[in-house]
This record gives C-alpha cells, sequence and structure tokens, in this order.
C-alpha cells in the first residue's frame, strides 16, 4: 500500500481503494466531494539479493540487486551466489535481459560466469545485454574459451566510458544511465529513470460504452464521451492518469563525494553503501568507501525520498547501530535486507 499511503499524503483524499488491474497495473481510485480520480502505477520494485560487502557472511551476500519495471528484469551487480538467491527469493531470472556491473572487484561480478552458464544450460536463446568495464568482456570470453563453451544465446556487451556520465538505454518506460564514482578502480553508479506516460483509457470502459476506435485519441486528450442512449460520461470517469514519474539509483562501492549529488537530485530512494561506521572514517576514506553519515549526507543533499544503505563490513553482526547512526543524519533510512522487495 506504499503507493496508496504516498498519493493519501500528497493529494489530501479521504478515501483511497487500491486493486489490481488486468494489465498488471495497480489503480487507485480517490473519492472526493468534486469527482472520482483513477491512476494507474507501473510497478516499480526492488529486491536485494546481497548486502554484504566484499566478505560474506553467513546471514548475508556479495552485491546483487534486481529491479522489477513493469515485469521487466533489471539485475544490478552479481556478486557470488546471485543466482542461488534468485532463486531463493523466487526471481523469475530468466526475465532479466539486461545485467548492469558497477565495478570489477570480484564481490560485484563473481557470480556473472556462472549465471551464463546457468542460461546456457537452459537453453536460452534471447539476446542478453552486458554493461560493464571493457575488461569484463574479456574475463568471460576467457572463462567460455577455457571451458570449451560456446554460449547458444547471443551476448552483447557495451562498455561504460571512464569518468563521465553516459546514457545506457531506454525502451518506452524507462531509461537508464550511468555517472562515475569516487573508487579505487573505474566505478559507475546508475540511474533508473521511469519515462513520462501517456493517459490511457480504462480498457472496459472502451466496450462497456461501445466506444469506436477514432474516439479513443480524443478522449486520451481530455474530451468526454456521449454513448449512443445520449449519455455523457466524463472524461474522468474514462481516463486513468499516468503515477509521478519514479527514480531508482544505484550508488555501489564510492568514496564520499558531493560531486555526485547533481545526478539524481529530488530521487525517490537512494541506495548507497555504508560499509563503516563513521568512528571509521579514516579507514573509509583510505580504501574509498563510504561511512554512515557519508552515505546519508548525500542522501541529505540530494534531498532523496528514502536512502537505502547496504554493502556493511562483515565485522558488524548487528546492524540496529549502523541504522541508528545513519538516521540520526538522514531520518528516512532503511537497511537493505536481503529478500526484502522495496517499492519505489
Amino acid at each position: 500500500m506504499c503507493e496508496a499511503n504516498y498519493f493519501y499524503i500528497r493529494c489530501g483524499k479521504k478515501q483511497i481503494k487500491q486493486f489490481n488491474h488486468a494489465d498488471e497495473y495497480f489503480l487507485l481510485i480517490y473519492f472526493s466531494k468534486a469527482k472520482t480520480t483513477y491512476f494507474y502505477f507501473m510497478k516499480f520494485d526492488l529486491t536485494i539479493l546481497g548486502s554484504s560487502s566484499a566478505t560474506p557472511t553467513n546471514e548475508r551476500h556479495p552485491s546483487a540487486q534486481v529491479l522489477n519495471i513493469d515485469d521487466e528484469l533489471f539485475l544490478i551487480d552479481c556478486g557470488e551466489g546471485t543466482q542461488m538467491q534468485m532463486r531463493k527469493f523466487k526471481v523469475k531470472f530468466q526475465r532479466i535481459n539486461h545485467i548492469f556491473i558497477s565495478h570489477l572487484h570480484g564481490d560485484h561480478y563473481l557470480g556473472l560466469a556462472g549465471l551464463l552458464f546457468t542460461y546456457h544450460l537452459l537453453g536460452r536463446t534471447k539476446e542478453l545485454h552486458v554493461y560493464a568495464n571493457s575488461e569484463l568482456q574479456e574475463i568471460i570470453e576467457k572463462q567460455l574459451q577455457v571451458s570449451g563453451t560456446t554460449l547458444i544465446f547471443p551476448l552483447v556487451f557495451h562498455s561504460l566510458p571512464e569518468n563521465k556520465p553516459h546514457h545506457l538505454y531506454e525502451n518506452k518506460k524507462i531509461s537508464i544511465s550511468c555517472f562515475p564514482l569516487l573508487h579505487r578502480v573505474p566505478t559507475h553508479g546508475f540511474i533508473f529513470r521511469q519515462k513520462h506516460c501517456e493517459r490511457n483509457i480504462i480498457k472496459n470502459k472502451i466496450t462497456e460504452l461501445n466506444i469506436p476506435v477514432n474516439k479513443i485519441p480524443e478522449i486520451k486528450n481530455g474530451s468526454d464521451f456521449t454513448d449512443a442512449k445520449g449519455k455523457k460520461h466524463s472524461n474522468a470517469e474514462l481516463i486513468m492518469e499516468p503515477s509521478p514519474e519514479k527514480v531508482y539509483v544505484y550508488c555501489s562501492d564510492t568514496g564520499y563525494c558531493p560531486k555526485i549529488v547533481p545526478f539524481f537530485k529530488n530521487a525517490d530512494i537512494l541506495y548507497h553503501e555504508a560499509t563503516f561506521m563513521h568512528d571509521m572514517e579514516e579507514r573509509a576514506n583510505a580504501k574509498q568507501h563510504s561511512t554512515t553519515v557519508h552515505a546519508a549526507t548525500i542522501a541529505k543533499k540530494a534531498h532523496v525520498k528514502k536512502l537505502i544503505i547496504g554493502h556493511y563490513s562483515a565485522r558488524y553482526d548487528e546492524l540496529e547501530p549502523v541504522l541508528k547512526e545513519t538516521q540520526n543524519v538522514f531520518s528516512n533510512t532503511e537497511i537493505a535486507e536481503e529478500g526484502k522487495i522495496y517499492s519505489v
């Protein structure tokens, strides 16, 4: 109900109803004295698969996340064991067609080769796109070569540019770009930005009112409709308004770097590494990682709506102190919990 709660606060309506539409959009109906308004929501869900830093623990795995955008899945980083985590949390990983690797430290990409071999054994034929530093292609091709494997599906590598932002991919619903982070090897953050959607006609109204096809564009542009019996139906009864555009930002390994803030001002959710608590700031700076306070300060400067922290050092068995220290600077912070789904 997070979308409903968000709109309740934003729109000030007194009654909200949420239900599933046949097209897998979420619809919300707001009842006010003036009118009923329909909204449709594109699914935009984040599943955390791994939340540990370089050394995994019994409870925490290396970095990996899946972003579900209207049932199209995007894999972000692929640490060791990622495919096992996807099975554990029932992620339909055959729907993944685009994989984004932030950098070439092992805890962010060592699960990729195994996943590719699994796709091969399962008979995948659909094209798979990998966005990463150029050296990753050499690594994967070498692994395929020494195992005598020729993949039965097309594998397409897209090289990320060093030290500058770059547009990576877009379709009708989403635009994805990268930007440089501050780390010991070339590293990128990723921005997943929902594109503006057109107003949509409610499909069952077409059948119910016998709306001619040539009238649909007029209705989408704001016209009312008069049915065959002469009854007038207001545009608000016929149209679903698009939800606000959503933005998710992934900042993997990075030192404290305020220069990145302009790339994602006012984002809905920022995932930012918080490898250390702030009493270890000196070590964080030396390793070009971030502390809790660093992550929270970036979130505050960027005016994001929510911060999720992860990539915790294995030294922290209990994460409550890590969370509280971050919340002291940026209150709307959550810890990255493996298996949990966060709606953007």
